[in-house]
């Protein structure tokens, strides 16, 4: 958002807070299931005019489907992680044919959550020294929480 030519003469600041004021508009109308006529109440108390209000909503309801089927999807709790799996993948060529000769793992990391279940595995790939620096931040973190539990 900040780098759109149509809004460089705006203080980034007031974009931000204005970015996050919609987005939580978006959220909250979702949350709550809120219809046409409630949003429009909403903006229109906000002194919105009438022609940006329109906009809104009719963007709103050609996202609503897939807002509601997102917000479905967040759990009340966080995923736990109850299985971890790696392989070693060594790319020899890239897309132009030049040789690369680069190693990285392909990590799978399979989840539940309490609340639904199991969810899709987490996969992502990374270098040796992104893996070593998950490591580490992952062993820092079961040291502070072991510190925590003995006090």
């Amino acid at each position: 958002i900040l780098d759109d030519p149509d809004l460089k003469d705006i203080d980034p600041t007031v974009l931000k807070h204005c970015h996050a004021a919609a987005a939580t508009c978006i959220l909250e109308a979702g949350k709550q299931k809120a219809d046409i006529s409630a949003i429009s109440t909403c903006l229109e108390d906000c002194k919105l005019d009438k022609e940006r209000i329109e906009q809104f909503c009719t963007e709103y309801q050609k996202n609503k489907d897939a807002l509601e089927v997102l917000l479905g999807s967040i759990g009340r709790s966080p995923l736990h992680i109850t299985d971890v799996s790696w392989r070693l993948e060594y790319q020899i060529k890239n897309n132009q044919l030049h040789k690369t000769y680069q190693p990285s793992y392909l990590v799978t990391l399979n989840v539940e959550n309490s609340d639904s279940g199991s969810h899709p595995d987490v996969s992502f790939s990374c270098t040796m020294e992104q893996l070593q620096d998950l490591v580490g931040k992952l062993k820092d973190a079961a040291k502070s929480l072991e510190r925590a539990t003995q006090m």
